[in-house]
């Protein structure tokens, strides 16, 4: 009988999370994650290590592309078992698969185009999955509830618990039997911070012998929260007075959501005068209908705040735009607003046609409330570029530019250690995965330092016999 763990995405890099766990002949993946690094995007189209079809189930963290972004892939290459997480998470990464393979079928056919023009071969233009595809997954949805085990097999079980990193986020310890012992493997997924908006704190982990730690912040420390509100207020205030808009690129998954909140606080506060704010971003816009039907999941702060002044998602200075019309419409308002749009980094979505009628204004300001990845549009503006190309035009940066630290949904390399610290015992094996490897190895290095454990730092494809 033979316990083991194979490290097929995540390791020494932050996306494509896949992690093959083998308990005699079940086989049981935990996350489907898609690479969005430039440099790991070719093993998206690689086959599968195991066939889809002789996996008995999927266990999903939460809902980021990164960790649930190949599920379709997987689904229409022969996998017909369940796919469980939390109900939010299902929900969420319903909208969030749907839009990808939207991008992917748009994607391909833009390379078609140009293409054909090229007089290139086009039969290798096809998307990597469809939105057909994504529907597909939809079936194999089984929902679970936090901290309720859920059996694989009768000597196998999974539960999860609250991870606080995005709405219905988890860990999940997956309990299993070695040659007659109880063991047990926990797996962080992406770990969340204590004294967030919205979320609940992360639960502690209390037991585990092989324990799977993620890695994305583990050689630094976050600037203090705190700081976060007023900052805020300053960027707000200051172009209300400018008589500018404020535009704020942001990812429609939890940071979105915490913006709202934030702005609804500040308003309610008196911090900042009431301004009209547009939540133009129909993947926002219908995640965030997820947050208001799922109020079970909030912190006892947003339970308070909720019970005194109501949902911080129905405020009434809120819109929530759907259509292309209503987004261009918002360019002809003459009176400061905030304009939170997709995406995050500034490389697609709506957007762009914001700073395209902003980034030329003084007096507007774009607020960067979230990591701009190198060689991203978002990056160099906020690196000072004086001149940026956008939609195939290039713009003078006159507007002004903010950036407001401290929003990471990941913990830093103390954080982590403090929740690590909640074992009752050393782990067997702690293995270092979702980190940059520079990132990854700091933070082996700062666990072994700290703690004395035995700590690897798996690379891709590498493989572990739990004993």
């Amino acid at each position: 009988m033979q316990t083991r763990l194979r490290f097929l995405g995540a390791a020494r890099n932050v996306t494509g999370s896949r992690h093959l766990l083998e308990v005699d002949d079940t086989k049981i993946l935990v996350d489907c994650g898609l690479y969005q690094e430039r440099q790991f995007r070719s093993r998206n189209w690689d086959p599968f290590l195991i066939p889809p079809a002789n996996l008995q189930a999927v266990l999903l963290t939460h809902a980021h592309l990164d960790h649930c972004g190949l599920l379709p892939k997987l689904v229409k290459e022969g996998f017909k078992g369940k796919i469980l997480c939390t109900e939010a998470t299902a929900e969420i990464a319903k909208i969030i698969l749907l839009d990808a393979g939207h991008l992917q079928e748009e994607d391909a056919a833009y390379k078609r185009r140009r293409h054909e023009k090229q007089g290139r071969d086009t039969s290798r233009d096809v998307p990597l999955y469809t939105m057909a595809d994504a529907e597909a997954c939809f079936p194999l949805f089984a929902p679970v509830a936090y901290d309720q085990p859920v059996e694989i097999r009768p000597d196998l079980r999974a539960t999860f618990h609250e991870a606080g990193h995005v709405f219905g986020s988890s860990f999940i310890d997956v309990n299993y039997q070695h040659n007659g012992e109880a063991r047990n493997i926990v797996f962080s997924g992406d770990m969340g911070r204590a004294n967030r908006p919205i979320l609940r704190d992360p639960e502690s982990a209390k037991e585990a012998d092989y324990l799977l730690i993620e890695s994305t912040y583990g050689d630094r420390v976050h600037e203090p929260t705190e700081s976060i509100k007023p900052k805020i207020a300053k960027v707000i205030n200051t172009a209300k007075a400018a008589g500018g808009n404020i535009i704020v690129p942001s990812f429609a998954l939890e940071r979105s959501q915490e913006l709202l909140y934030i702005i609804n606080e500040l308003i309610v506060e008196k911090a900042i005068p009431h301004v009209t704010v547009f939540l133009d971003s129909p993947m926002a816009g219908s995640i965030t209908k997820v947050f208001r039907h799922h109020p079970e999941l909030f912190d006892r702060d947003m339970q308070r705040f909720v019970h005194r002044n109501g949902s911080p998602f129905n405020f009434s200075d809120l819109r929530i735009t759907q259509s292309t019309e209503e987004s261009k419409a918002i360019n002809r308002i003459r009176e400061t607003v905030v304009v939170i749009a997709g995406s995050g980094m500034c490389t697609g979505g709506r957007v762009k046609h914001h700073l395209v009628n902003n980034i030329t204004r003084p007096e507007s300001t774009i607020m960067f409330v979230g990591y701009q990845a190198v060689g991203t549009l978002g990056r160099r503006i906020v690196e000072g570029d004086r001149e940026v190309r956008i939609l195939g035009t290039h713009y003078r940066v006159q507007a002004r530019i903010a950036q407001v630290h401290g929003f990471s949904a990941h913990a830093d390399k103390e954080e982590m250690l403090t929740w690590l610290r909640t074992l009752k015992e050393p782990p067997r094996k702690l293995f270092v995965v979702h980190g940059e490897a520079e990132s990854a190895q700091h933070f082996g290095r700062f666990i072994r330092e700290q703690t004395g454990w035995e700590v690897a730092v798996p690379d891709y494809q590498d493989e572990a016999i739990l004993d």
